[in-house]
């Protein structure tokens, strides 16, 4: 699990491409290497990837053809930034919402908005996963809890505002329109839609 907090944004330093699997390295500073293992788990870009060596400061992934589909690491490359959070820890505190690190697709930016210190990104919605978000709700995009500012349910639209340190932190203020973003949807919130829909299906056959 992951708070969404994102701990800084980091360098791919190499990927190599195997039928079926995509090998990623990331270097990572000092302060985000205590205790790391060989089976640690460690968000990239919101996906809870396993680390499967340890070369120094620099940590190897594997990622497999399912991951690859449903995610945009097929689409890194070297010298790309990658959003990083260690796996939380007992008694973390949750600054911003659990995060599984089980992406639920991509969603595309589609509009772009800048105005002093602030960034408002517009994105387009898988249909599968549309039902799940609201305004005021959470989503994790790119492994940042974020809280959805806006949401038009028609178009499948939705759009978040982004702070200056979420700037600095992330490689959120990089996309462009037509760009895509690993999304999370708050599985609360899922959980909850789910179990309405049930209900109300059972008591229709009930009728």
């Amino acid at each position: 699990m992951y708070t969404g907090i994102v701990q800084g944004a980091f360098t791919i330093t190499r990927c190599d491409d195997e039928p079926g699997l995509r090998r990623l390295s990331v270097e990572l500073p000092d302060t985000l290497l205590t205790d790391i293992t060989i089976g640690a788990s460690v968000g990239l870009d919101g996906v809870c990837m396993t680390v499967t060596r340890i070369d120094g400061n620099t940590l190897h992934f594997d990622a497999m053809a399912e991951t690859l589909r449903l995610t945009t690491l097929g689409q890194l490359k070297v010298g790309d930034l990658v959003n990083v959070e260690r796996s939380a820890r007992q008694g973390a505190e949750i600054g911003g919402h659990l995060i599984s690190g089980h992406i639920d697709g991509t969603a595309e930016v589609v509009e772009r908005q800048e105005s002093e210190n602030n960034l408002s990104l517009h994105f387009k919605l898988p249909d599968a996963v549309n039902k799940y978000v609201f305004t005021k709700g959470f989503i994790g995009l790119h492994g940042c809890s974020l809280t959805v500012a806006t949401m038009d349910r028609s178009s499948g639209i939705f759009s978040v505002c982004l702070i200056p340190e979420t700037l600095r932190a992330t490689n959120l203020g990089a996309l462009r329109r037509g760009d895509r973003v690993n999304i999370e949807v708050d599985r609360q919130t899922q959980v909850i839609v789910d179990t309405v829909e049930r209900v109300l299906a059972e008591q229709h056959l009930g009728v």
